[in-house]
């Protein structure tokens, strides 16, 4: 599970258990990430490093700390912003200098952390979307970088789904593909086949998820209201969430998923 989001043992909501953690509320972990990380702007490396740490903070996704000396220097800036954090002090800022361009900000580092921070003496991070793509290893990231808590198991299903807007049928399944994703609800995916016709329409919504790939999305018309972005479905899902393939999700306040059991 994800330690630090929903009910993960670090996460605002942890699950039940026969024990407890002495611990303040908002928790840090910062964790040793073996893998090389690589971050490119247009043509230029920014980072090269085998030494990241994933730094899991309670309620935020894992953000990659890099030591800074595996940094091109040569392509940041120092610039005089300076912000806060009341667990882990306070950061300096450097802007990534590409060609002509300059993206303010992109680098930050807390050069002189909180004691119970320490550890981020000597590491800064860069925000993932200034940089133009990411790599672990040979292999390109989607999305944002993955948290190697969190767990997307996808499974055929004989439990019927019934998805409706109002008295309006919009889809039904004997054999829906359950994907059960970490922190998330449960989601029923409906073959193609088993959508009544005429409630769909085409979005140019497309968004990306580094566990099952890229999705497009689909406005539903149905119980006489629109519902925007309401469907989606990965057309060439990544290998671990094939079996979603020439399936579609359904989710919007108004639309009832009716999963058996």
């Amino acid at each position: 599970m994800s330690l630090t989001l929903g009910s993960g043992p670090l996460g605002g909501r942890p699950a039940a258990s026969n024990y407890t953690i002495d611990a303040p509320p908002h928790k840090i972990l910062f964790q040793a990430d073996s893998r090389r990380l690589r971050a490119f702007a247009g043509e230029d490396t920014v980072l090269d490093t085998t030494g990241a740490h994933l730094l899991h903070e309670t309620g935020i996704a894992p953000v990659a700390y890099v030591p800074l000396e595996d940094f091109d220097a040569g392509l940041l800036e120092r610039t005089q912003t300076s912000t806060h954090c009341p667990f882990k002090g306070d950061a300096s800022y450097w802007s990534l200098r590409v060609g002509d361009e300059q993206r303010e900000d992109a680098v930050w580092a807390y050069e002189q952390p909180l004691e119970q921070a320490s550890w981020l003496r000597g590491f800064a991070a860069l925000a993932f979307h200034r940089a133009d793509r990411w790599m672990v290893e040979d292999e390109p990231i989607a999305g944002h970088l993955r948290d190697p808590y969190h767990r997307v198991d996808v499974h055929q299903s004989s439990r019927a789904v019934r998805i409706s807007a109002g008295d309006d049928l919009i889809a039904q399944s004997a054999r829906p593909v359950l994907v059960f994703e970490t922190s998330l609800p449960v989601r029923a995916y409906v073959h193609r086949r088993d959508i009544v016709a005429g409630h769909l329409a085409p979005s140019p919504t497309r968004t990306t998820c580094p566990y099952k790939g890229d999705a497009a999305h689909w406005h539903v018309h149905a119980g006489g209201e629109t519902f925007r972005d309401a469907a989606w479905s990965y057309e060439l899902p990544l290998a671990e969430a094939m079996k979603i393939a020439g399936h579609v999700c359904f989710a919007a306040e108004g639309i009832t998923v009716a999963l058996e059991g």
